[in-house]
């Protein structure tokens, strides 16, 4: 979603935090009460280079970026200890936030093999107006990763989880003036999307340095 301002107000931000439809109660947290959200991390964490992520699961960039891109990024970048990559979300709807949850109910060990089923299957599990709809697609893509009912039913119903995860989302933006996705900071430069190609180029100048 290029160019697409998310820039969100507060109360914008509070209804994000509304839960599934068959939810019963929602939270009301107080912003000091609310839990650690971490950023979530691959490759090296001592490396010289770090290159930060913008993306929201319900963006189609993102999406070929992760598709076309990020295979050979991971391959010949990250898992080879060169970088450290760090990946934030964007919530540009509930269906993002959602997405995330659902995401991080399977802790940082499965984390990014849930990513991957939501980007290669997004134009699936996001399709729907029907916001119960979409809520057991996720489920469902909860459970092929491994995740059971009961703690699918606690991360989509964890409610200061989500009022944490959106008032992180909009710190972290702010503070890196993203205004698009996906975005990148790469050693504190904000870069556009862009082919392998020139991030390749990027990256290989500043491990050069």
């Amino acid at each position: 979603m290029n160019r697409r301002d998310f820039t969100l107000t507060l109360g914008a931000a509070l209804a994000l935090t509304a839960m599934p439809v068959w939810a019963q109660t929602t939270s009301t947290a107080t912003e000091a009460a609310l839990p650690e959200v971490p950023d979530m991390v691959l490759g090296n964490p001592e490396s010289k280079v770090v290159l930060t992520e913008y993306a929201s699961y319900t963006c189609p960039h993102c999406a070929n970026f992760h598709t076309a891109v990020f295979k050979e990024l991971k391959r010949d970048y990250i898992d080879t200890g060169k970088i450290k990559f760090v990946y934030r979300e964007v919530y540009f709807d509930r269906y993002g936030l959602w997405a995330g949850m659902v995401a991080r109910c399977g802790g940082e060990m499965r984390y990014f093999g849930i990513q991957d089923i939501l980007y290669s299957t997004q134009q699936e599990w996001a399709a729907s107006d029907d916001p119960a709809t979409v809520v057991e697609n996720l489920r469902r893509i909860g459970r092929t990763a491994g995740l059971e009912d009961a703690a699918l039913d606690a991360c989509l119903n964890d409610g200061p989880m989500a009022q944490a995860m959106v008032a992180k989302f909009q710190a972290d933006t702010e503070a890196d003036d993203i205004n698009s996705t996906p975005s990148f900071i790469l050693n504190g430069t904000k870069h556009s999307n862009m082919a392998y190609a020139e991030l390749k180029a990027l990256l290989d100048a500043e491990l050069a340095k």
